[in-house]
């Protein structure tokens, strides 16, 4: 696996691409023009598109019908000398369809605790929590 940074602007604006040729936009949200997202907030939308891969993978070989799927990330951070990691991250995923509800929970269970490797590359660090809604409703 290989990335590559080029800055295309005369401040902080990187364009990553990857071996396949798409791109995202990486920039200091600090500053008030940025046009691209914070490294920081690329690591909370790994986490939802790695584990959001997994869960529907998981549900699509059952059968379960999913006709809507979103995911909300929320990361707390701590200071740590100059830097400020993440400490815990929240991931609430909320599925519209004909899904059984265990199902759905079970299929984030087996993403967290086995297939995710961005929440596993994490993990030592940083506690990351989940929530499952199947149509509207939290499933425990």
């Amino acid at each position: 696996m290989k990335i590559t940074l080029n800055r295309i602007n005369s401040d902080y604006l990187f364009e990553c691409t990857n071996q396949s040729g798409n791109k995202i936009l990486l920039d200091n949200t600090s500053q008030p023009d940025a046009k691209g997202i914070s490294p920081m907030e690329s690591i909370l939308m790994a986490v939802a598109g790695c584990s959001g891969i997994d869960i529907v993978s998981i549900l699509k070989k059952q059968r379960q019908d999913i006709t809507s799927f979103s995911a909300e990330v929320e990361g707390e951070r701590v200071q740590v000398d100059d830097a400020k990691p993440f400490k815990s991250i929240l991931v609430k995923f909320f599925l519209e369809g004909n899904i059984d509800p265990k199902k759905a929970l079970k299929s984030a269970e087996l993403s967290f605790d086995k297939y995710c490797s961005v929440s596993k590359t994490l993990e030592p660090n940083v506690a990351i929590a989940y929530e499952v809604y199947v149509n509207g409703n939290l499933v425990n």
